[in-house]
């Protein structure tokens, strides 16, 4: 059974989620590891994303586990056979790893939303915020190394311009709009930026306005990727030095819950629009 040295973050969730249904099923590793002929340190590999595991195998796993719920089989079926080496694979040894994994998290993802307060959300930034952001870090980054995070980042809204584009949407407060990361100039090219990218019709853009009563969610800023299961979304906390992902199924219904009350705190799309062309004009 060969071995990986450094599983990608999408390798280490298939394992994961075999050792959920394992333990699920009330069964020990070794228990497991029999049924593969295989012994516990192998099996332990398979559950850390260290080693892979075949749809065959993965079949017999979840059949052993009594799992009953076959499109999450099929979708970790999936998962398995996947050889996708996509466009993040150039910056493989350049970059922090966690920047690739969001890459093919994102690159699979059924849809995206964005939730944000100070910043404008990743996918939407323009070259000149994004090396704003990328460089305000202590101690300061190579100039070489900011241009391959600046062009990592610009990259990452493939996800937007592709043929089949994953349908997202963004959440974002005025402090975000308003804090001017560059000149006035490059502000109000980053909301016209925005506003361009808003007349899509798989993106959505809603602002939360600082005059909104009652409104005490400003720590609830999130990356949340969908999955082709439930059970498979993910939350990503994304930042400078990388990012960190959360899976728990607890964690992600929370998560949830947050996101349908920020958006029903925001203002409708084309108010949103309209309130982002207002503060445009005002730069």
């Amino acid at each position: 059974m060969a071995t990986r040295r450094n599983p990608t973050a999408r390798q280490v969730r298939l394992g994961t989620e075999l050792r959920k249904m394992r333990d699920a099923a009330g069964l020990k590793a070794t228990e497991a590891a029999a049924l593969l002929g295989a012994n516990s340190a192998q099996m332990s590999h398979i559950e850390v994303g260290i080693a892979g595991v075949s749809e065959e195998r993965l079949r017999r796993l979840a059949a052993h586990y009594s799992c009953t719920d076959a499109r999450l089989i099929e979708a970790l079926v999936a998962v398995a056979a996947d050889r996708t080496r996509g466009w993040w694979e150039e910056y493989r040894g350049q970059l922090p790893a966690s920047f690739l994994d969001l890459s093919e998290l994102e690159h699979h993802a059924t849809y995206r939303w964005d939730v944000d307060f100070l910043h404008v959300p990743g996918l939407l930034q323009t070259e000149d915020y994004a090396r704003g952001i990328l460089g305000y870090r202590v101690p300061e980054l190579p100039e070489s190394d900011l241009d391959l995070r600046v062009r990592h980042r610009l990259e990452r809204r493939v996800i937007l311009e592709r043929p089949q584009p994953t349908p997202y949407e963004a959440v974002i407060h005025e402090s975000a709009l308003r804090i001017r990361v560059g000149d006035r100039a490059s502000t109000r090219g980053q909301l016209t930026h925005i506003l361009d990218f808003s007349a899509a019709d798989h993106v959505t853009v809603r602002v939360i306005p600082f005059d909104l009563d009652g409104f005490a969610g400003a720590d609830s800023a999130m990356v949340y990727a969908g999955g082709t299961v439930p059970k498979l979304d993910t939350v990503v906390r994304d930042a400078p030095d990388g990012a960190g992902f959360v899976d728990s199924e607890a964690q992600l219904n929370a998560f949830r819950t947050l996101f349908r009350r920020m958006e029903a705190a925001s203002l409708e799309p084309e108010r949103s629009r309209d309130f982002i062309h207002r503060l445009a004009k005002e730069l």
